[in-house]
């Protein structure tokens, strides 16, 4: 069931949403016990993940430095989140809400947790007295991370996560977005079994990346370079790649890929995505469903009314 806030997001008005959050949260924090932890998956490069399970609420935290190869700024991630709010999300991106100068008790902390905290986000996390104060977070419901998914779950159930996400990109490509990042750690998947995308700190409008083939060489040395051979400049974008950023983890049956592939391996073509840019430019109007293709109406065959 949907929480208050999520109902009240959903029908245009974000900021109803976030007070229900905020008042939920603190409502919460009074009749529960459990303490804020780090949530599974993959450490964030650019953020501090943690949550309280039993809120089923993820917060997240810019960091005072990103960990290599990011090379972004504060100021851009925010404006990345900024973009998100004010975009249509086509149902593929989780909203994420916006708070200032939060306020928790410090004995609701795992002591590993504020340690990380205070040593990668110090000039965003103090403390002050028995007071954790957070001076900017953003907050998301919480989804199970796709790469821990593809490894938990049953191949069936894999393979239709896989098959979902392939649809998540797609549906976020036809929506002018692209998500930058496309490794499994970056989406997750909703408890109705959608898969979104919840990382948005390389995303982009498709609108300005450039799609390009990988030049072929003569010489059979550059084949075997560390670093490309050819130039590269800021928004260029090589789906032939795509397969190595795209990799399933490597305990997950071929068969989860196997089946991707035969659903979704136009993903790895520069005429896909070009196509999708021409239909941004002349203005189509895509449509995005919120259920899988099984629960459809099928039309039947009229019969005679006579």
């Amino acid at each position: 069931m949907k929480s208050l806030a999520e109902l009240y997001t959903a029908i245009g008005f974000p900021q109803h949403g976030k007070t229900s959050l905020y008042r939920s949260l603190y409502r919460h924090l009074d009749h529960s016990h459990d303490k804020f932890v780090r949530t599974r998956g993959t450490p964030g490069m650019v953020m501090a993940v943690f949550t309280l399970v039993s809120f089923n609420v993820v917060f997240k935290i810019i960091k005072d430095r990103f960990d290599p190869p990011k090379n972004t700024t504060r100021d851009a991630v925010k404006r990345r989140y900024d973009l998100v709010y004010h975009h249509d999300r086509v149902g593929r991106m989780v909203e994420a809400w916006e708070f200032e100068n939060l306020s928790f008790e410090k004995d609701r902390f795992d002591p590993e947790l504020l340690d990380e905290l205070l040593t990668t986000a110090a000039e965003t996390v103090r403390v002050i007295g028995d007071q954790v104060v957070i001076r900017h977070v953003y907050s998301e419901r919480q989804v199970y991370p796709l790469n821990l998914y593809l490894r938990e779950m049953s191949t069936e159930k894999a393979v239709a996560a896989a098959i979902e996400w392939g649809w998540a990109i797609k549906d976020l490509a036809a929506a002018n977005v692209f998500p930058g990042d496309l490794f499994t750690k970056n989406f997750g998947v909703t408890r109705h079994g959608n898969v979104v995308f919840y990382d948005y700190d390389e995303l982009v409008l498709l609108e300005e990346c450039r799609f390009r083939s990988i030049p072929s060489s003569d010489d059979p040395v550059d084949e075997m370079r560390s670093q490309p051979w050819f130039s590269i400049e800021p928004g260029d974008v090589f789906p032939e790649q795509f397969p190595t950023f795209m990799a399933f983890p490597s305990d997950v049956s071929s068969e989860v890929r196997r089946r991707f592939e035969e659903t979704h391996a136009d993903l790895y073509t520069v005429a896909f995505w070009k196509e999708v840019q021409k239909s941004l430019a002349r203005g189509d109007l895509p449509d995005f469903y919120p259920y899988p293709k099984r629960l459809r109406f099928r039309p039947k065959a009229a019969e005679p009314l006579g």
